[in-house]
């Protein structure tokens, strides 16, 4: 994906609002992951994304403009 354009190609203001909200971070984060096929990953983030990633999410979407990358698998 392009960068600053994570979330299903979403402009980067836009990004930063969803990645605000944790619930949206959290589901987008999963079905990205799903959606590039990185099937561990999206485990991951379906178990851990709703606390410390959330807040990492935010931070870089905020900062680079793309979302945390725990796994490329």
């Amino acid at each position: 994906m392009a960068k600053g354009k994570d979330y299903f190609g979403m402009g980067r203001l836009i990004s930063v609002i969803f990645a605000l909200i944790p619930v949206t971070s959290w589901l987008f984060g999963v079905v990205t992951r799903f959606k590039e096929k990185k099937y561990v990953a999206a485990i991951l983030r379906l178990v851990l994304g709703w606390n410390i990633i959330w807040v990492l999410d935010f931070l870089l979407m905020l900062f680079t403009g793309s979302i945390l990358r725990i796994l490329n698998v």
